[in-house]
């Protein structure tokens, strides 16, 4: 009999002492949440700040890319010439004609300008389109996961919208002239092997790089500098993060 109420009596000690543990931590965690402003963040509030840091990252990025030189003068993401065209380029800059090779250059940069310019809307859609499984994964995640999420979600519609305006772009801006004069310039020249290389295919893939390059840079600077969170909506919801 005494040796259950010893028992007894443990196992209530033992089960106050667990209560009142756990009542200290619930309260440090309110304290906590309290000094980093995150405390009753509900599952939506969660996803809507997230959605809006994308939104707002991937919009400054994109404006960025289809300005005049936004991808000429930006040494991150400036489109060189293909593998196959780089002997066109040296060939032509050590026969005195630098200056055509240079507008070779510039005139892909320009294509690849122009297609980013469609690019809002399908990020948008893929970005609204979040789930909150998603927008946890992406918050807990990698310091590139939104850019992996939209990489996966937007490459492929992202490509169809980039193509014809690249093609049309380079016809607009001259480059299939362009470069039909490099090209025949540079097949002229004895001991060369010929080239002819699809130019539109290679733009949009590299508008593509260059765009998830730039998001991945923001998408950074958003997770690791305080001040570029905007609202205090964003600041809870990457408090998460810290």
């Amino acid at each position: 009999m005494r040796r259950s109420l010893i028992l007894a009596l443990t196992i209530l000690l033992a089960v106050s002492a667990n209560a009142q543990f756990k009542n200290v931590l619930n309260k440090s965690k309110e304290k906590l949440n309290t000094s980093t402003g995150t405390s009753a963040l509900s599952n939506a509030e969660i996803g809507s700040g997230l959605k809006k840091a994308l939104k707002k990252g991937v919009d400054d990025q994109v404006q960025k890319l289809t300005a005049v030189d936004g991808f000429y003068k930006n040494k991150a993401v400036k489109i060189l010439l293909p593998e196959e065209l780089q002997k066109v380029d040296k060939t032509l800059r050590k026969m005195g004609m630098a200056n055509l090779a240079d507008e070779g250059i510039k005139v892909l940069n320009r294509a690849a300008e122009d297609a980013v310019k469609e690019a809002p809307p399908i990020f948008t859609n893929a970005i609204m389109n979040m789930s909150f499984t998603d927008a946890k994964n992406i918050l807990m995640g990698a310091d590139n996961s939104a850019t992996q999420y939209l990489q996966r979600t937007t490459t492929s519609p992202l490509y169809s919208r980039f193509s014809p305006v690249v093609s049309q772009s380079l016809d607009k801006v001259g480059a299939n002239e362009v470069w039909a004069k490099i090209i025949d310039k540079y097949n002229s020249l004895p001991l060369v092997s010929k080239v002819n290389p699809n130019l539109t295919d290679y733009v949009t893939n590299k508008a593509l790089d260059g765009v998830f390059t730039m998001i991945a840079v923001e998408e950074k600077n958003i997770r690791t500098n305080l001040s570029s969170r905007s609202s205090d909506l964003l600041k809870k919801v990457f408090a998460l993060q810290d």
